[in-house]
C-alpha cells in the first residue's frame, strides 16, 4: 500500500480554515513524508468535536491560521518514520490529541496519562520533532491542530499519538472514541468507579456527559441523573441510561440540595462534564458524604475559583480530576475498541449526522445548532 507513496509528498485534499470562524475551504494540500518518530495516515473517517469548533471560532485563545482541524478520526498507516516500530503500513489507527511516549515518569505510572512529551498542546501548529509543519499549499505553510489535523486526506501525526486497533472494526464508528467519547466514558469507569446499583449524577449532557452516563449504565448504576439548563436534552439521554433529569433553573433551591433530597442524602457519584463552575461546586456537594466521589471533566475559564466548605472535604467527600478519561492512547484505546466489538459499548446513538468530505461545513451548522452529537465526516465519496 505504501510502496507507491512512501517517502515522496503526497497531494491530497484538506479542508483549511483560513480565519477564525469562516467556512472551510477544500483545498489541494501537500504532505510530506513522515520524519523520525512520526506517521502518515490516510484518513478514511473524521468527526466534528466542539473543541474544533471552539479554536476555530478563536474567541477564547490565540488564534492560529491558516490551519487544518480535526482530532477525531479513523485511518490506515500509509508510511512510517524512522524508528517507528508500533506501527506498519495497512494498520488501522485511531490518532488522538494526547500521546504516550512510553518512557516518561507519566507514561510509566500506571495512575497518569499525562505523557510529558506528547500531552495536548493547543498553541503548536507544527510537529515537535523539528517545528515545522507537514502540510503546505503552494509552499506557504499551513497549521497543525492538536498533532492531528484530521480534516485532511493524509495527516501526519506522532506516532505516540497513534492507536493500532482492531482491523475488523467499523472506522466510521469507532472513530468517535478519539477524544469525546473516551473522555466521559473513562472519566466515570476509570475515575469514579461507580459499583453496580449506586446512583450517580452527571452534569452536562453534551457529548461527554452523555458519554459519562453511558459510562454509568456499563457499570450497573441503579440511578443516572441527568443536570442541564436545557430540558429538551432529557429524552435522547434516557437512550444513554439516563433516569431523572433536573433542570437547575426549575428549582429555587440549589441543585445538590435538590439532589441530596432525592437520593436520601446524596449521589454515590458525580461527574462534571460542563465546565461551569457553579455545576462543579455542585456536583461536588451533591455527593454522599462518607464515600461520594465527584470527578472534575469540563474545562472551567482559567479565572474561575472552586470555593466550598472545608467540612465537605472532612466529611469524607472526595473530588478528583481527569483527562481524557484516564486512558493511555497507545495502551488502552485497543482495548475500548474490543468493548465495542463485543457489544458492551455502544457507539451508534452518539452518531446523529453523516457528511461528504466536501459539505464539511455542515458539521459545523449542525454542532452550532445544537442538532447533533457527534457528525461523521466520509473523506472519500
Amino acid at each position: 500500500m505504501s510502496s507507491n507513496t512512501a517517502g515522496q509528498i503526497i497531494k491530497c485534499r484538506a479542508a483549511v480554515a483560513w480565519e477564525a470562524g469562516k467556512p472551510l475551504v477544500i483545498e489541494e494540500v501537500e504532505v510530506a513524508p513522515p520524519q523520525a518518530g512520526e506517521v502518515r495516515l490516510k484518513i478514511l473517517f473524521t468527526s466534528l468535536c466542539h473543541t474544533d469548533v471552539y479554536f476555530w471560532e478563536a474567541k477564547g485563545q490565540t488564534p492560529l491560521f491558516p490551519r487544518i482541524f480535526g482530532h477525531e478520526a479513523g485511518g490506515i498507516v500509509e508510511s512510517v518514520g524512522e524508528g517507528v516500530t508500533h506501527l506498519k503500513p495497512g494498520d488501522h489507527a485511531l490518532p488522538v490529541f494526547t500521546g504516550e511516549c512510553g518512557e516518561c515518569p507519566h507514561c510509566n505510572s500506571e495512575e497518569s496519562n499525562l505523557c510529558d512529551l506528547l500531552r495536548i498542546n493547543t498553541d503548536r501548529g507544527v510537529m515537535i520533532n523539528d517545528n515545522k509543519c507537514r502540510f503546505s499549499i503552494k509552499g506557504q505553510p499551513i497549521h497543525h491542530f492538536v498533532g492531528t489535523s484530521t480534516f485532511s486526506e493524509y495527516t501526519v501525526v506522532h506516532a505516540g499519538c497513534v492507536a493500532k486497533i482492531n482491523p475488523d472494526a467499523p472506522l466510521d464508528k469507532v472513530c468517535i472514541l478519539s477524544c469525546g467519547v473516551c473522555t466521559g466514558f473513562g472519566a466515570t469507569v476509570n475515575v469514579a468507579k461507580p459499583k453496580p446499583g449506586s446512583s450517580v449524577a452527571i452534569f452536562g449532557l453534551g457529548a461527554v456527559g452523555l458519554a459519562a452516563a453511558e459510562g454509568a449504565r456499563v457499570s450497573g448504576a441503579s440511578r443516572i441523573i441527568g443536570v442541564d439548563l436545557f430540558s429538551s436534552r432529557f429524552e435522547l439521554a434516557k437512550k444513554f441510561g439516563v433516569t431523572d433529569f433536573i433542570n437547575p433553573k426549575d428549582h429555587e433551591k440549589p441543585v445538590q440540595q435538590v439532589i441530596a433530597e432525592m437520593t436520601n442524602g446524596g449521589v454515590d457519584r458525580a461527574v462534571e462534564c460542563s465546565g461551569s463552575i457553579q455545576a462543579i461546586i455542585s456536583a461536588f456537594e451533591c455527593v454522599h458524604d462518607g464515600w461520594g466521589v465527584a470527578v472534575l471533566v469540563g474545562i472551567p475559564n482559567k479565572d474561575d475559583a472552586f470555593k466550598t466548605l472545608p467540612i465537605n472535604f472532612l466529611n469524607e467527600r472526595t473530588l478528583k480530576g481527569t483527562f481524557y478519561g484516564n486512558f493511555k492512547p497507545r495502551t488502552d484505546l485497543p482495548n475500548v475498541v474490543e468493548k465495542y466489538m463485543k457489544g458492551e459499548l455502544e457507539l451508534e446513538k452518539f452518531i446523529t449526522h453523516t457528511v461528504p468530505f466536501s459539505e464539511i461545513n455542515k458539521a459545523f451548522d449542525y454542532m452550532l445548532k445544537g442538532e447533533s452529537i457527534r457528525c461523521i465526516i466520509k473523506m472519500e465519496e
